[in-house]
């Protein structure tokens, strides 16, 4: 059997201490390096239906993997009660991703609850979703209803055989694009689309991507392959940086560069000099954008992470079931985000394996903490 990685960072996390006097939130909280505390990824589900190469591998995730039991994933009131507490230290936006969540049961019941909620600022909650787009046919217009913002999809080809390859599982294109269809149609939109590039597996098709979604209101996005976990076997040999991507593009399509929607956006947004729409690139691994870094992770049981790249958690869950009140579990969190130092990104060398592959930082994988 093969041998399996244990998704919650070996059990290397800590029940978060309580502060002995109880700040209450100001809605807005920095951390050791000035950077405040404004976006929130939470992963619904550590499952998923695809088998994505860099991601969950089938040598890894095979049928002897053992997920999360249910009683373990945070319920919908859980997640609520954590998402008020985080709004109330300054969040404006909050991403649902996983695995894949829309295998998650009710989905929709979670984003309405999270909708109702108010802002420190007083701005609509910014509630997004990112999905690998197998389910989002049939879910688009119950996502919007429900008070759904906006969808990322994943896409990592527009050749059938090529996307087969990396999800692993032969589903198709065609598919995805229907579900992308769907979500442009119920209003979820502007759709971002993001494609990991992998040397050697799927750069052929950068050019077609790019031509694909030209013209339209969706943005295409490229990620460099990064070395999130240990078990998608990284090397930086296949890692296609951004400012080559951009070079081949910018040879057939000339860009521009674009302004930021907001200070600690993860993409550099260009548009295409004809006004074909926009295009962004989101470089962790030449580019890092650690400085300006403003995103906490809770896990799907209910661990935070303040780092895509961290190696332990900080057990949120306990707290929720171990009786204590608001502003205690608020007071904790804000403490936590004030000694925040991460930048794993910026401390990267070219050989991470040392880094990274070590048994004392084995990192939490990809899959259980979202992208």
């Amino acid at each position: 059997m093969t041998e399996k990685i244990i998704l919650v960072s070996d059990g290397r996390s800590t029940v978060p201490a309580i502060p002995a006097s109880l700040a209450p939130a100001t809605g807005s909280v920095l951390d050791s390096r000035a950077r405040p505390l404004h976006d929130l990824r939470i992963s619904v589900t550590d499952r998923c239906n695809f088998r994505c190469v860099y991601c969950m591998p089938k040598e890894v995730f095979d049928q002897h993997y053992q997920y999360l039991p249910h009683s373990s994933l945070l319920s919908f009131e859980e997640i609520t009660r954590v998402a008020r507490l985080f709004i109330e230290h300054g969040v404006e936006k909050i991403r649902l991703t996983g695995g894949e969540p829309l295998l998650r049961r009710h989905i929709e019941r979670l984003v309405e609850m999270l909708a109702r909620l108010p802002t420190a600022s007083g701005k609509p909650l910014d509630l997004t979703l990112t999905t690998n787009g197998s389910l989002l046919a049939r879910k688009a217009q119950s996502l919007k209803d429900a008070g759904l913002s906006r969808v990322s999809v994943s896409l990592d080809a527009l050749d059938d055989a090529t996307f087969k390859r990396m999800n692993d599982v032969d589903f198709a294109v065609a598919d995805v694009l229907k579900g992308i269809d769907a979500a442009q149609r119920a209003g979820l939109g502007p759709i971002k689309v993001n494609m990991v590039v992998k040397g050697g597996l799927n750069e052929q098709e950068i050019l077609p991507m790019a031509r694909h979604f030209k013209d339209t209101p969706t943005i295409l996005r490229f990620i460099e392959f990064m070395d999130v976990g240990a078990s998608n076997g990284w090397n930086m040999r296949d890692v296609i940086a951004s400012d080559e991507l951009r070079r081949r593009i910018h040879a057939e399509m000339p860009l521009l560069p674009a302004d930021p929607n907001y200070s600690g956006e993860t993409a550099q947004r260009w548009r295409y000099a004809d006004g074909g729409g926009e295009i962004g690139f989101i470089s962790s691994v030449t580019h890092a954008f650690c400085h300006d870094c403003t995103r906490a992770r809770l896990s799907t049981e209910g661990q935070l992470y303040t780092c895509l790249f961290a190696s332990r958690g900080h057990d949120l869950r306990a707290l929720l079931r171990g009786g204590r009140n608001d502003a205690e579990i608020s007071a904790a969190i804000g403490a936590l985000w004030r000694v925040r130092d991460d930048r794993y990104s910026e401390l990267r060398t070219i050989n991470t394996d040392g880094l990274s592959r070590s048994g004392s930082e084995r990192r939490v994988e990809m899959s259980y903490i979202g992208g």
